[in-house]
């Protein structure tokens, strides 16, 4: 049976990262994303990962269209024994917290977590409804921002809490059905979004912040990813595993 993993935000970043390595391991890719199909980032993305890659437009916000999206997927692709819940967008502004406003909140929220359990939920029905006799897996993408305190983008730090909590109660749920669940927490990653903020976490990762002492890349993303969807980690459903180079070891 084909193997077939649904990423969101696999055209660039960590998800592109994450696309790559399992394209490598034999899985076909179905990418989810807001951006137009003729977008420059999204004609790379395809051009790289080749014709076991399909791309389709979603909005995550549109939790409406998600059985649209899913249906189209089956169609074209077949069963998705793989779900990797990777997109998600910064803070809007950074600053202070006690400056935030609603709509930023919103709007972070609305993409970070809620849309990221209504795409969860409806392919979770759908996988227990079919049933199955290979593994299936989902596959949450948080950050070390779970846990760790940034004051200046609390927003995002709220979300990708609420997104590790969204973990566990999916990882209870689907684990009497052989359905795995994970949560991976990226450290800093060198991607578009980390882009405006490059030279800052340089110097710091030069001054110690990180104990592997470099940016993490894409790919180490993915390389975590690819035994997790491919089911050599079933019984340990429900771990929480940071990839950050050490960052989030607390340390005196």
């Amino acid at each position: 049976m084909t193997k077939l993993a649904l990423v969101t935000g696999g055209q660039q970043g960590i998800g592109l990262g994450i696309c790559t390595v399992l394209i490598d391991a034999g899985f076909h890719v179905a990418i989810a994303s807001e951006q137009p199909a003729d977008a420059p980032s999204v004609k790379m993305a395809m051009h790289a990962l080749g014709d076991r890659a399909r791309y389709y437009t979603h909005d995550l916000l549109d939790v409406a269209q998600v059985s649209a999206l899913l249906d189209a997927v089956e169609a074209d692709m077949g069963e998705i024994t793989a779900f990797v819940s990777n997109a998600g967008i910064p803070a809007k502004l950074r600053g202070d917290m006690l400056d935030i406003t609603a709509g930023n909140f919103d709007i972070v929220m609305g993409v970070n977590m809620r849309g990221a359990f209504f795409l969860a939920q409806a392919l979770a029905k759908r996988m227990l409804a079919r049933g199955s006799d290979h593994y299936r897996s989902l596959c949450f993408v948080t950050s070390v921002s779970a846990q760790m305190v940034s004051v200046e983008r609390a927003e995002y730090c709220i979300s990708k809490a609420a997104a590790s909590m969204m973990t566990q109660l999916f990882a209870v749920r689907m684990a009497p059905h052989g359905i795995g669940v994970f949560e991976i927490r990226p450290g800093i990653i060198e991607t578009e979004m980390t882009a405006g903020v490059k030279d800052k976490y340089t110097a710091r990762i030069e001054q110690g912040l990180v104990p592997a002492a470099r940016w993490g890349q894409p790919g180490d993303i993915g390389q975590v990813i690819g035994p997790i969807v491919s089911g050599q980690m079933a019984f340990a459903t429900g771990a929480v595993i940071p990839v950050d180079g050490g960052l989030s070891i607390a340390r005196l």
